[in-house]
């Protein structure tokens, strides 16, 4: 396979994918403001929601590739969880990820829009299919997650526990410090979320992953 340069790789990505995914951000974005107020933007997958409206119009595939690694395998481990519940009618991973999915006391309306969890990872994985994976999205991830993740723990109500800096299941951690259990998961996140997603998409499209 040829390397080939982001020019080339324009009009890769179809105009209603591109106008279908942004109406409903634009709708989604508008709604959480209200409801949750601008902290819920410092979600993992809310940031990937955002960042990939640009990389599909852009048809930039360091952000694209910088979103899938790190979002697919949370994405992954969100749906099992939630189709889980959905199906057998009980928490199976015990985390807690989608527990409000079936909270009846939670607007109807904000349940429909968090099954964004469900198509981002195919959006972008269909993205990458088309554009090629960028392997500077690890580093560009590591930074990322180093940045948001204090960013939570110091200015978010840890009731809300945004990222899991607080612990990682319905109840704060005891077993650690709070600073000691923020730099352990600054740590963990990048190497067990990101980093094997980034191992594969490298090899299999290490032809194309410079510029």
């Amino acid at each position: 396979m040829n390397i080939k340069s982001d020019k080339q790789l324009s009009s890769r990505l179809p105009l209603w994918l591109k106008l279908s995914y942004t109406l409903f951000v634009v709708l989604l974005a508008s709604v959480y403001l209200t409801e949750y107020g601008i902290e819920n933007f410092l979600w993992g997958s809310d940031i990937a929601l955002l960042v990939t409206v640009f990389g599909l119009w852009l048809e930039n595939r360091f952000l694209i590739s910088m979103m899938i690694i790190g979002v697919l395998l949370p994405e992954f481990l969100w749906n099992i969880a939630f189709f889980f519940q959905l199906i057998a009618g009980y928490d199976v991973l015990s985390l807690n990820l989608t527990a409000y999915m079936f909270d009846p006391n939670r607007l109807l309306i904000l349940r429909y829009l968090s099954l964004f969890h469900v198509f981002l990872p195919i959006v972008l994985c269909y993205a990458v299919l088309r554009l090629g994976y960028d392997s500077r999205a690890f580093r560009a991830q590591c930074l990322l997650v180093w940045i948001i993740l204090p960013v939570s723990y110091f200015f978010t109500d840890p009731e809300r526990n945004i990222n899991g800096v607080f612990g990682l299941g319905a109840e704060p951690q005891t077993m650690m410090s709070g600073g000691a259990y923020l730099l352990l998961i600054m740590l963990l996140y990048p190497l067990l979320l990101s980093l094997p997603t980034h191992l594969v998409f490298n090899y299999f499209y290490k032809n194309t992953n410079k510029q």
